[in-house]
């Protein structure tokens, strides 16, 4: 018993998720858009019954069980949250809401709907190659701790298939190289090492800024570069190079993981390990075909291939169980789920300020809502002092 699924958003992702839902059994129940027009179109495009620009229409649907969340990141906490309180099981698109606060809420929700799925699509945790180096990490192949981890990933310009201005384009609203990217890369580290950053230095810039397309009084804010530096609790140095600039680029990855006597390097989606006074060895090569019939996309096959095991992952979890709310957790128990999505917002905004500051800046995880009013409450305290 599959669940019925309603996905929200219309844009590349969605176009290459679907079909994968599809080949693993899954059932897409209802499509949701900003505009009704974009909803329209994609559903017919996509072979789906029912599209709206309500999000109640889908959350409310009957035969809806499992929201993917793809959307702009200005309305994931919100989905999220009003879905797990009406009893849906919820994967969400990284990265968790705009700030943290948004991501705090949909721990929140996560923590007090325990039987309900609530996932981050940080897909790379899925890719072969990953889950192979994290094994070789635990197996000790390097034969001393680690001292850094150098990753370097290029790609082609974000902003190629983007006709008109859309939140891809502003930083504000969670568009850019560092959201988008740098959210998955900053979930991989935590994932390989099951360690965190406890300060960071970043600089990041937007060299692009005009298009063919987007251009006038319309300027585009989301960073195509970000360079930055995190420390971990161990004392391991990460540096990570983020470069979607290039023009023409094809998407290019390398996490390089060394101590002082070896190296594990994934590179695309293979991985190569070296001890001391040896030579480069193949540990995987990354020979598997999709199997999931997937249309053309500018979507790296590396992020395509992991969403195809991340699905798979899914099916695993609800399969056995005769229920379509039920569940089991083994299948997606190394996924990122809210809390994870927590911490990588806290290290992004810390990213953002040293990039503004020039400096390192510590990272600190928000574990209560701020104060909206907070002035207010200042001068009520100020005026409590004063009458007493």
């Amino acid at each position: 018993m599959l669940p019925g699924i309603g996905v929200f958003g219309t844009g590349p992702v969605v176009k290459v998720l679907i079909p994968i839902l599809r080949e693993n059994g899954f059932k897409i129940e209802a499509i949701w858009s900003r505009t009704l027009q974009d909803a329209q179109e994609a559903a017919k495009s996509l072979n789906i019954p029912f599209f709206t620009n309500v999000i109640d229409d889908v959350l409310l649907k009957k035969d809806v069980d499992l929201i993917f969340v793809l959307c702009s990141p200005n309305l994931h906490a919100q989905i999220s949250v009003k879905a797990l309180g009406i009893g849906k099981h919820v994967v969400c698109d990284k990265p968790a809401g705009l700030y943290q606060s948004d991501a705090l809420k949909m721990v929140r929700a996560g923590q007090y709907y325990p039987s309900l799925i609530s996932l981050i699509n940080h897909s790379f945790r899925f890719l072969p190659a990953f889950i192979q180096l994290k094994k070789k990490l635990e197996e000790n192949y390097l034969g001393s701790p680690i001292t850094l981890i150098d990753i370097k990933v290029q790609t082609g310009s974000l902003f190629t298939d983007i006709d008109t201005f859309d939140w891809k384009c502003n930083a504000e609203m969670g568009g850019g190289t560092l959201n988008l990217i740098g959210s998955h890369i900053v979930d991989l580290i935590t994932f390989l090492t099951g360690e965190k950053a406890i300060r960071v230095h970043g600089v990041v810039r937007t060299f692009t800024k005009h298009t063919e397309t987007i251009k006038g009084i319309r300027q585009i804010t989301a960073p195509d570069f970000c360079l930055f530096q995190m420390e971990l609790h161990s004392g391991v140095l990460v540096t990570v190079n983020l470069n979607s600039h290039a023009i023409g680029s094809t998407f290019q990855q390398e996490i390089l993981v060394c101590s002082s006597t070896g190296h594990l390097v994934v590179r695309g989606g293979d991985l190569f390990g070296r001890k001391e006074k040896t030579t480069e060895e193949v540990i995987y090569l990354d020979v598997e075909d999709l199997k999931c019939p997937v249309p053309n996309s500018m979507l790296p096959k590396t992020f395509i291939k992991g969403l195809c095991k991340m699905v798979a992952a899914l099916r695993e979890a609800f399969l056995p169980v005769n229920d379509q709310a039920g569940w089991i957790k083994e299948p997606v128990s190394t996924a990122a789920n809210f809390e994870d999505g927590l911490y990588v917002q806290a290290v992004l905004s810390a990213i953002k300020h040293s990039s503004q500051t020039k400096q390192w800046v510590k990272v600190s995880i928000m574990t209560e809502q701020p104060d909206k009013n907070e002035l207010l409450s200042a001068v009520v305290r100020r005026t409590a002092i004063s009458m007493s």
